[in-house]
């Protein structure tokens, strides 16, 4: 379909792409853990860095040259001693001159420091506010600044390899070269619109589809790639129910490789959730015991139960366990009140007394079902393969860089403009329609970096950071 070049709606121009700030304001926090330690670090960011040195150490050490020296009060007396690092801007994190001193780790000493360098004219830091300086000051993309929280709070070797590796540019650099993409369309497009009586050589009509196309399939990969990375950062919620007796809390056990929960005959021993994180060849699982789901009398077991199905309600996967040897027909799960829409997988449990062998059976209409022991381990290296399989989970080296939902999110409004811009071309070719869809795609793709970010939405990132950070 030829490209219509009938103008037919006002184009909004690009916003710029870089935030710039420069505040008034200083801020300080203690930088280390809290509890006592050899070390502990007070980071201040900030114009008044050079005035609050002067008053707490005398003056400014040479840049990124480490200083000792004693930390006085607004006496002269002594505080604490140690090494302080002074980093001028714009050549420091947060792109603001920063002033670190680094004592000793014990809690009052250093909340007697962080009190003196508030006295001088700081401010008590937000969660994440250096980080968020360094963002807004251009020091950091999005996804690097979200990747430094990311490799704090790793818990894993593979979420802390995929954290450093985005911290290092990689998640960027493929939106970097998407973004070129779409910047050559839009500007072939909007030159079409602009200039309908010209001859425009930069990119032909048939260049337009196949670069639509190959735009779409790197879309489709980077998402892809994507699902990889915030799997494996946020892992999956395990919800283990079903009837008393069956086997639940002992596959916790088994799972966790540790006692997490008491095991006993007694029917309705669990009566409230139980928690416990592991992780399967690289990836977190989080794995929730709950009550057994049965009619009772008793107002704790009805709370454990109601527990219990509000945590299958939010499940990334269900492991539904029946004692195979009381209920081989699995009747109990049949009839269970299981919500719509949460995937699960049927586990047979007590196949030692059952006498069924070990399996997985993928039924191609229902529910698998995995035959295990959990008393022998019998079948449940293929309960924690199919785990692994139903995630979709690639291993510990298919990730290439850690994502959030909200990547994912982003990438998925960006393949659906590109999408719907494709499908304009094939129908009409409205170069005006064409243009707004690539438009909004762009949009979509620049909140992955922060390039096009709302205010509400950095606050609600940044907010998850911890303090000095």
């Amino acid at each position: 379909m030829p490209l219509q070049t009938r103008r037919a709606c006002v184009r909004d121009p690009r916003p710029p792409a870089a935030h710039c700030m420069n505040s008034r304001d200083t801020i300080a926090a203690i930088a280390t853990p809290p509890g006592i330690g050899g070390i502990g670090i007070v980071r201040v960011s900030g114009s008044s860095v050079p005035r609050i040195a002067h008053g707490i150490v005398g003056g400014l050490p040479p840049p990124r040259l480490a200083s000792y020296r004693r930390f006085r009060d607004d006496n002269g007396e002594p505080i604490d001693e140690g090494l302080v690092l002074y980093f001028r801007a714009p050549a420091s994190f947060t792109g603001e001159d920063v002033l670190e001193l680094q004592g000793h780790g014990g809690p009052l000493v250093l909340d007697l420091v962080l009190k003196r360098v508030l006295t001088l004219g700081a401010r008590p830091a937000r969660p994440g506010e250096f980080s968020e300086r360094a963002f807004l000051n251009g020091r950091l993309d999005l996804t690097r600044a979200e990747a430094i929280a990311d490799l704090i709070h790793s818990t894993t070797e593979t979420q802390a390899r995929l954290a450093n590796r985005t911290l290092q540019g990689v998640f960027a650099r493929h939106i970097e070269r998407l973004q070129t993409g779409l910047t050559r369309l839009r500007a072939f497009i909007e030159a079409a619109l602009d200039f309908p009586d010209d001859e425009i050589d930069a990119l032909s009509e048939s260049d337009l589809d196949t670069s639509l196309s190959q735009l779409l399939t790197k879309l489709q990969e980077l998402l892809a790639t994507a699902q990889q990375g915030e799997l494996i950062r946020d892992g999956l919620a395990v919800v283990i129910a079903g009837a008393p007796n069956a086997g639940k809390s002992s596959l916790l056990n088994r799972l966790a490789g540790r006692d997490a929960a008491i095991v006993t005959p007694v029917p309705g021993t669990t009566r409230d959730v139980l928690r416990a994180e592991i992780q399967l060849d690289g990836l977190p699982l989080r794995i929730i015991d709950t009550a057994g789901l049965r009619d009772s009398d008793d107002p704790v077991e009805q709370e454990g139960v109601r527990r219990a199905r509000a945590e299958i309600a939010h499940a990334d996967r269900l492991l539904w366990v029946v004692d195979d040897a009381a209920d081989p027909t699995a009747s109990a799960f049949a009839t269970a009140l299981r919500p719509a829409g949460v995937p699960a997988t049927l586990v047979r449990n007590k196949i030692d007394l059952s006498g069924r062998s070990a399996a997985l059976i993928a039924h191609p209409d229902r529910v698998t079902e995995v035959a295990c022991s959990v008393t022998t381990g019998a079948g449940l290296d293929l309960l924690r393969s199919h785990l692994k399989t139903a995630a979709g989970y690639l291993g510990p080296e298919g990730g290439e860089f850690s994502a959030r939902r909200r990547h994912l999110d982003a990438l998925a409004r960006t393949t659906a403009h590109v999408q719907a811009a494709a499908a304009t071309f094939a129908a009409t070719g409205a170069g005006e329609l064409m243009a707004e869809d690539l438009r909004q795609a762009q949009h979509s793709l620049g909140e992955i970096t922060g390039e096009l970010t709302a205010d509400d939405l950095l606050g609600s990132i940044f907010a998850d950071f911890c303090i000095g950070k």
